[in-house]
């Protein structure tokens, strides 16, 4: 008899195997726009997913790079992507570069409107090359005069693990974000790296929690001691409101994070068991990393704030899942003494 379990896993397989086909595949959407760079050297395909975006709901824009000799799918592009409505930015991606040629990035439209979504070119086949854009619209409309919160949703593994996004842990996980973390310009650029990150595996981690009731109590139990560290990081935002704030709660929330869930991972590392902790280093690093996100703020750096906020959560991660580990490594010598 074929075990469940290897049936659920075939088929997650096949569904990832299909995502990344139709990633590297040149896009065949009925309702793509391709259009040249303003200086001509490579063509840039675009669509969104779906077709019709509306306000809150989580959006993918596809993207592909194809080369006009050819008409497929052109490999090793440099490029970034920015989304203004009004004149205004409201979402971007840094210079990045992609293998494949073809990119699904998300986001979710906030506000029924017109926006500009700018695909730049800055490098091919590793060569740089001056910047190129290509420029498309998108019509985001609202569908329902009265859209309901979990349009704003996106909390997809906790979504599935407590079975609805109206359920309080998964209202509270959405709120933290949306009104604290959303609301000044760092959480913002923090989320842009993180929805990218994130967004990269969720779904199909969810459709496979979804199948396996054993994964979604094991999923459970692990987010509520994350639901009391946000607890205590709000508490933090609110002290102090605004980006400070916002630092501030990213410092707690971090640090007890990393301590929490991963100190397992670092006490998986031989040199961590057996090196001795420079704290110099440590607090140098910290410092370095925490001025220079003071900096981005007080100068309004966009992209430096996505890479700043990003290093200061990994940085702050790290070192307190090291002292996690430091400790555990401490005390089970002083037992087996």
């Amino acid at each position: 008899m074929i075990n469940s379990n290897h049936l659920a896993k075939s088929k997650l397989s096949m569904y990832f195997g299909l995502f990344i086909l139709t990633i590297l595949v040149i896009p065949a959407y009925a309702d793509e726009t391709v259009k040249p760079t303003d200086k001509g050297t490579i063509d840039v395909g675009f669509s969104t997913d779906p077709a019709k975006p509306n306000p809150g709901d989580q959006t993918q824009l596809k993207i592909s790079f194809i080369n006009k000799q050819t008409n497929a799918v052109q490999q090793h592009i440099d490029y970034k992507v920015s989304v203004k409505q009004d004149g205004n930015q409201v979402f971007g991606i840094p210079i990045t570069h992609t293998g494949e040629g073809s990119v699904s990035i998300p986001i979710q439209f906030q506000t029924a409107g017109t926006y500009q979504v700018i695909v730049e070119v800055d490098g091919i086949l590793f060569q740089p090359n001056p910047p190129e854009t290509a420029s498309f619209t998108v019509n985001v409309t609202s569908v329902s005069p009265n859209p309901t919160p979990g349009n704003k949703s996106g909390c997809l593994i906790a979504t599935a693990a407590f079975g609805s996004e109206l359920t309080p842990q998964v209202q509270f996980l959405r709120n933290f974000r949306d009104d604290h973390i959303l609301a000044t310009d760092s959480g913002s650029s923090f989320m842009t790296i993180f929805n990218a990150w994130y967004y990269s595996f969720s779904p199909y981690v969810a459709d496979y929690e979804r199948q396996q009731p054993w994964l979604q109590e094991t999923v459970k139990a692990l987010i509520y001691p994350l639901l009391g560290i946000l607890t205590l990081s709000e508490k933090g935002f609110s002290l102090i409101p605004g980006d400070y704030g916002a630092l501030a709660a990213g410092t707690i929330a971090s640090s007890m994070i990393g301590a929490v869930y991963f100190w397992p991972f670092a006490l998986s590392v031989k040199q961590v068991r057996t090196t001795r902790f420079n704290y110099k280093i440590a607090v140098y690093v910290i410092t370095s990393i925490f001025a220079a996100t003071l900096g981005a703020i007080l100068t309004g750096n966009e992209y430096g704030l996505m890479v700043t906020t990003s290093l200061f959560v990994l940085t702050m991660l790290s070192v307190s899942a090291i002292l996690g580990a430091k400790l555990i490594t401490k005390s089970m010598n002083r037992l087996s003494h």
